[in-house]
């Protein structure tokens, strides 16, 4: 018989809440052979909070291509491998992606170890329909190619999950304005975390509420309404025109923030 492959491991991280971690992924960054990740600092960081020491091996945008052969080689062989990113779920404009199609090329079992999901909890607290929905991921930075962005999604009728960098965030809701219309929307930030905030109105209303502040920090999801569901908004009460008060509540599940300069990342929530 030939011998067993090691099977690959897509494992959600907490986006700012070390609670939010689950048992079962745990269980399974202390058990496999090696754990790929984006930052081994980063993740370092993470698994000595967990009292969990491990084989760690980089993987990110730049050196992803690169990687797989070796990786695929130890699933090939029979060792397992744990897939995180920064924070949240792998994959969701994070590395990860090749490497799974080449386990599943290579005839490796691929599981997944559900978790965070900034993209989920912006989604699902934004008040806007939760499906259909279309994830985004990040526009463009230059704000050509980022209305470019924008136009292709001005369609649907879907509801719209964007993430975006706080330092570029202004300029993406002006953008998303021009190209969109002045829809519903959500902006939701720092997630999970004891700062944790929440701002709804319209494209224009949020973006003058957060014109107003001197900086803007933390990992940031914009929800966008559809275009039908924009369409009937002034059939609702009240004026949609006008941004509701930040929403600010300390998370409300025990567990420590992961709030150490290691485990921030703007760029890549989750």
């Amino acid at each position: 018989m030939p011998a067993a492959t090691g099977t690959l491991y897509v494992v959600a991280t907490p986006i700012g809440n070390l609670g939010d971690l689950s048992e079962r992924a745990r269980s399974v960054l202390e058990s496999v052979d090696l754990v790929a990740c984006e930052d081994t600092r980063h993740t370092g960081a993470l698994l000595s909070r967990l009292g969990l020491r491990q084989t760690l091996v980089s993987l990110h945008e730049h050196n992803e291509r690169r990687r797989l052969p070796e990786l695929t080689a130890r699933l090939v062989s029979g060792s397992s491998v744990a897939l995180v990113s920064d924070a949240g779920t792998p994959l969701l404009s994070d590395p990860g992606f090749p490497l799974v199609r080449a386990a599943i090329a290579a005839g490796c079992p691929v599981v997944a170890i559900p978790g965070p999901s900034a993209a989920l909890a912006a989604l699902v607290t934004s008040g806007l329909p939760p499906y259909p929905f279309t994830f985004c991921g990040f526009p463009p930075r230059r704000s050509g190619k980022r209305r470019s962005f924008f136009a292709r999604f001005a369609s649907f009728d879907h509801t719209l999950v964007v993430l975006e960098s706080p330092h570029r965030l202004l300029e993406a809701l002006a953008d998303a304005e021009t190209m969109l219309g002045d829809r519903r929307a959500a902006i939701c930030r720092e997630l999970t975390k004891l700062h944790e905030e929440t701002l709804r109105g319209t494209l224009s209303s949020v973006r003058n509420a957060l014109a107003d502040r001197e900086r803007i920090r933390g990992e940031v999801v914009l929800v966008i309404a559809g275009r039908t569901e924009n369409a009937g908004a002034e059939e609702d009460e009240g004026d949609p025109g006008d941004a509701e008060e930040w929403d600010e509540e300390p998370a409300n599940e025990p567990g420590e923030e992961c709030e150490t300069e290691e485990c921030e990342n703007e760029e890549s929530p989750g």
